[in-house]
C-alpha cells in the first residue's frame, strides 16, 4: 500500500507535464471550433491517439498507478484544455472501468482493447445506464434483459439516455434488469459487440456546455449477444441474485448493483474534471485581473476582486485533495466509510461552478462573451453537478453513509 502523499513523483510530474503540453498546445486551439460545431473532435482524438494518450496503455498506467494520483491527475490536466474535448477523449474510459470493476479477466482481454482501436482507426465505447424515466432513480429503471437458456443468449430490450458516445460507439456497456422484483439489485452489466442488430441511436442531444462531447439516446430493439457478454458471467450472477433474494427476506444488508459499482469508481476522476476546469477559469480569471486596469490601477489592486480569487484558489486546492483522498483510498483497498468518493465529486463539482461563475464576473462584460473561454468553462461547470449522480444524491449518499439510515 502507498503511502498517501500530496507530492508527485518525477514520473509523475513527467507524465503531468506531458498532458498539460497537449491541453495546452492540441486542445485549447480547437476548443471554440468544436464547442461551436456540437460535434466529436474525432481529429482532436485521433492525434491523442498518435501522441498515446487515447490508448488502453495509458489509461491502464494511469488506473494502476500504486498512489491512486494517476487519474486524477491526467483528468485534471486534459479538462483544463477543454471539457468537452476531453470527454470525448476520456469518455471511452467510464465503459472501460464499467468493464473493469464487473468483468472477468478474458472480458477485460477482449473488450477494452476494442473500445479504442488504434491510432490509424480511432474507436469509442460508451456506458449506457440512465434512462428516461431512471437517471437518479437507478430502481426505475425498465431496460430489461432475459436470458435465453436454449441459444445461451440474453434479449435486450429498451431505450437509454444521456449517454455519451451513445450510437457511435464501437462498444456499448449497457445495464439492464434481470430480476425486477429485486429492484436495484437486480441489475447487470453487458457488453454489446460492434455491428450488433438491434441497437440503434435515437436522439442526440443539443447541449447547454461540453458540446464537442456527443450524448445521445440508445435505443435496444430486440438485441441478443452472447452468454459470454454478460460482465463477470452467468454464474457470478447467478450467486449475487440468490444473496440479494436471500438478504431481501431477512431485511439484510444493501447489495451493490453493476451501475454503483462503477459510478463509485469513476466518482473521484469527475471531481477531477470538475477540478480542472475551476482551475483553467482561475488563472483566466488572475491574469485579467493583473492586466485589465479600471481607475488608473489594475482591478487586483481591489480587495473585491483579491479576494474573490484567494477563495477562488483556496476551494480548487481543497476540492484536488478531497479527489487525491479518495483516489488514494480506492487504490489502496480502504472501504469509503464516510462516503468519501461522493464527497470529492460533490465539492468539487459545486467548485468548478463557483469558481467559473466567479470568473466571468472578474471579466465583466468580456467574460460574458465567446470571445474569452471562461463563458465556455462556465456553460461546461453546470455538467458536473449533475451526470455521474447530482450533488443532491452526492449529498444522500454521504448522509447515509454516516448515519447508517435509510434518508429519503
Amino acid at each position: 500500500m502507498a503511502e498517501f502523499t500530496m507530492e508527485l513523483n518525477d514520473e509523475q510530474k513527467e507524465v503531468r507535464d506531458w498532458l498539460h503540453g497537449f491541453a495546452a498546445d492540441v486542445i485549447r486551439p480547437a476548443a471554440a471550433e468544436w464547442d461551436e460545431r456540437e460535434e466529436t473532435p474525432w481529429p482532436v482524438i485521433q492525434e491523442a491517439a498518435k501522441v498515446g494518450i487515447y490508448s488502453l496503455d495509458f489509461y491502464a498506467q494511469q488506473y494502476f498507478d500504486p498512489t491512486g494520483l494517476g487519474i486524477p491527475m491526467a483528468m485534471e490536466e486534459l479538462f483544463w484544455g477543454d471539457a468537452g474535448i476531453a470527454l470525448s477523449i476520456v469518455g471511452t474510459g467510464l465503459a472501460a472501468v464499467g468493464v473493469l470493476a464487473n468483468g472477468t479477466e478474458e472480458q477485460i482481454g477482449t473488450w477494452i482493447p476494442q473500445m479504442y482501436g488504434d491510432p490509424s482507426d480511432v474507436k469509442v465505447a460508451a456506458f449506457c445506464s440512465s434512462e428516461p424515466d431512471a437517471g437518479s432513480d437507478v430502481a426505475s429503471m425498465r431496460t430489461r434483459a432475459v436470458y435465453d437458456e436454449a441459444k445461451d443468449e440474453w434479449v435486450i430490450n429498451g431505450t437509454k439516455t444521456w449517454a455519451t458516445n451513445g450510437g457511435i460507439a464501437n462498444v456499448h456497456v449497457v445495464v439492464a434488469v434481470v430480476d425486477p422484483e429485486l429492484g436495484s439489485k437486480g441489475h447487470a452489466s453487458f457488453i454489446v459487440p460492434p455491428g450488433t442488430p438491434g441497437l440503434t441511436q435515437g436522439q442526440k442531444f443539443k447541449k447547454h456546455g461540453i458540446r464537442a462531447s456527443h450524448t445521445a439516446e440508445v435505443v435496444l430493439d430486440g438485441v441478443r449477444v452472447p452468454g459470454s457478454c454478460l460482465l463477470g458471467g452467468k454464474e457470478k450472477l447467478d450467486e449475487r441474485l440468490a444473496r440479494a433474494r436471500e438478504r431481501a427476506r431477512q431485511g439484510g444488508e444493501r447489495v451493490k448493483n453493476a451501475a454503483m459499482a462503477t459510478f463509485e469508481a469513476s466518482r473521484p476522476a469527475v471531481g477531477a474534471m470538475a477540478v480542472g476546469t475551476a482551475r483553467a477559469a482561475y488563472e483566466v480569471a488572475l491574469d485579467y485581473a493583473k492586466t485589465r486596469e479600471q481607475f488608473g490601477r489594475p482591478i487586483i489592486d481591489n480587495q473585491g476582486v483579491a479576494f474573490q480569487l484567494a477563495d477562488m484558489r483556496t476551494q480548487i486546492d481543497a476540492a484536488r485533495l478531497l479527489v487525491w483522498r479518495a483516489s488514494w483510498m480506492a487504490v489502496s483497498g480502504k472501504p469509503f466509510t464516510a462516503a468519501e468518493g461522493s464527497m470529492s465529486k460533490l465539492f468539487a463539482s459545486e467548485t468548478a461552478k463557483k469558481v467559473t461563475a466567479q470568473a466571468v464576473q472578474i471579466l465583466g462584460g468580456n467574460g460574458y462573451t465567446r470571445e474569452y473561454p471562461v463563458e465556455r468553462m462556465h456553460r461546461d461547470a453546470a455538467i458536473y453537478t449533475i451526470f455521474e449522480g447530482t450533488s443532491e444524491i452526492q449529498r444522500l449518499v454521504i448522509a447515509r453513509t454516516l448515519s447508517g439510515m435509510p434518508i429519503r
